[in-house]
């Protein structure tokens, strides 16, 4: 019996992809672009995306994984070799996630022990505290490098058993208790979920567009990586759908939970809160609990519990996306690679706390381009790299991973989903359907959001007009030029050499090395 290094279960594969899409932007981003583009036109928009936009690239990124059994560059290489630089691409981007990700973990943690005290002030303290943010976002990192260190079947796939259903549990519970709080609910659920075609409009549909393949964690690696120890009885088209359904559930939960709570404190105190990113969940929902008694400690527990459990599925994630491709490259063990990955990261998430401690406390220091170092690495790997790497996996996927006779059998739909089925991958009557989208709608799409996202940065909307942002040119061309590094070093250094694959880390856990 042929011995691997993978998951032990469809279910286990299913709950640690789902665990890597729902993260920190599900809790706060998601319900704040709903209530900013037309509540429930924001929502189908959003779930029309997750099933034509989302799903199909997260299809392709899955496939593309289990097909090399693989790392991200060694996983590409095997499609053509002069694509072996979107792989790499993938594990700068998980790498960048990682060091400001953290830091928020580190929040999280934070929150969740000190619920039982007051966590209403506690963002302005905590956050200028520069010793206590390095120290939870230390303790942070540990939880996940842990978890990593035991493999992909004991730690990863075990913990996801564990951890995912916890927190959906947790979740329903906190809707359910914020939806009979009374006052106020009525007019946060008609906030959050009222329908408006107008408030929507193209820029609205944009922004569902992205928030699709950035929710999926879509072109950051972690699906490739997961998916290159997925096992044969993984099928991949009904286990993304599995994992898109989580993921926009609990979103949709968080805000069924968030926009009660805050429009009940309004009610009851007359008091608007703030209801958008950071702010969102590190002051105006303690507020919230700190009103709410003796049984909003609890609540307070519970929730921020759960917010450090979608944290840490996140991070095992994209932290292994970084290990798997240093095992397999380097030959090392599993726990030094991971913890290498994290001491980076660690190193790096340091300024970035701080400089988001200056933000949040008025100071405009450690800044690069007029903004805080947790927002710049933000948009590079949000407005460039991950539309740059899903735009290349539409690419690879759709028109290089099969070799054709003819310019019209490149071109054929019928041959491309006959092929993908050869190669293990059978979609059944849905096939075509994939097939067309990957190579023509998909990358269409994706460029679509990629030149309107430019366009937001460069030339931001002020009012009705738009004007030209200096900041926002800057933060592009850092961008660009890492970019351009990325692809230097893969070409010169990487390129025609063996980058490892899944059996070397078999072979590499075999001998203790």
């Amino acid at each position: 019996m042929e011995k691997r290094n993978g998951f032990n279960s469809k279910l286990g594969f299913i709950l640690a992809a789902a665990g890597s899409s729902v993260g920190l932007g599900n809790l706060w981003s998601f319900p704040y672009k709903t209530s900013q583009n037309g509540g429930a036109s924001f929502v189908i928009v959003y779930i029309i995306s997750v099933i034509v936009l989302g799903s199909i690239l997260s299809i392709a990124e899955v496939f593309v994984g289990k097909r090399a059994e693989a790392n991200a560059v060694s996983a590409y290489k095997k499609i053509r070799k002069n694509f072996g630089w979107v792989g790499l691409l993938s594990i700068v981007i998980a790498l960048f996630i990682t060091f400001y990700y953290v830091v928020l973990g580190g929040y999280t943690i934070k929150y969740t022990v000190n619920s039982f005290s007051n966590n209403t002030n506690t963002l302005e303290s905590f956050s200028s505290n520069i010793g206590l943010v390095i120290l939870y976002t230390a303790i942070f990192l540990i939880i996940a490098v842990v978890i990593i260190s035991f493999g992909v079947k004991k730690g990863i796939e075990n913990a996801s058993k564990i951890l995912m259903p916890a927190l959906i549990v947790i979740l329903i519970g906190i809707v359910i208790y914020c939806l009979c709080l009374g006052n106020g609910v009525k007019e946060g659920l008609n906030y959050y979920l009222n329908p408006d075609f107008k408030a929507l409009g193209f820029k609205g549909v944009l922004a569902a567009m992205s928030q699709a393949f950035f929710s999926l964690s879509t072109g950051a690696g972690v699906l490739l990586a997961y998916g290159s120890y997925a096992g044969k009885d993984v099928k991949i088209g009904s286990s993304v759908l599995w994992i898109a359904f989580f993921d926009t559930f609990v979103a949709l939960l968080a805000g069924l939970a968030i926009f009660p709570a805050i429009y009940h404190y309004k009610a009851e105190t007359g008091i608007e809160l703030q209801n958008n990113g950071i702010v969102l969940l590190f002051s105006s929902m303690p507020i919230v609990f700190g009103n709410l008694g003796v049984i909003g400690k609890i609540v307070s527990f519970l929730f921020f519990g759960m917010v450090s459990i979608a944290a840490i599925t996140s991070v095992i994630s994209i932290l292994e996306v970084v290990s798997q491709y240093l095992i397999q490259r380097f030959k090392l063990k599993r726990v030094i690679a991971s913890t290498i990955a994290a001491t980076l990261s660690f190193l790096v998430s340091i300024p970035i706390g701080i400089s988001l401690g200056f933000e949040l406390s008025g100071k405009e220091s450690l800044r690069i381009a007029g903004r805080n170092l947790l927002d710049v690495f933000d948009l590079i790997t949000t407005s460039v790299f991950i539309p740059i790497s899903c735009l290349f996996l539409a690419l690879a996927s759709g028109w290089f991973m099969y070799k054709y006779e003819s310019k019209k059998d490149a071109f054929s739909i019928k041959l491309l989903s006959e092929n993908y089925k050869k190669d293990g991958m059978d979609l059944g009557w849905f096939s075509k359907i994939y097939s067309f989208i990957i190579k023509y709608l998909a990358p269409l799409l994706i460029l679509l959001i990629e030149i309107f996202g430019i366009v937001d940065i460069i030339f931001p909307k002020i009012g009705d007009t738009r004007v030209f942002s200096l900041s926002g040119l800057t933060i592009e061309l850092i961008a660009i030029s890492i970019l351009g590094l990325i692809i230097f070093i893969y070409f010169v250094f990487l390129k025609n050499k063996e980058t490892g694959n899944n059996s070397d880390e078999l072979k590499t856990k075999e001998k203790g090395l």
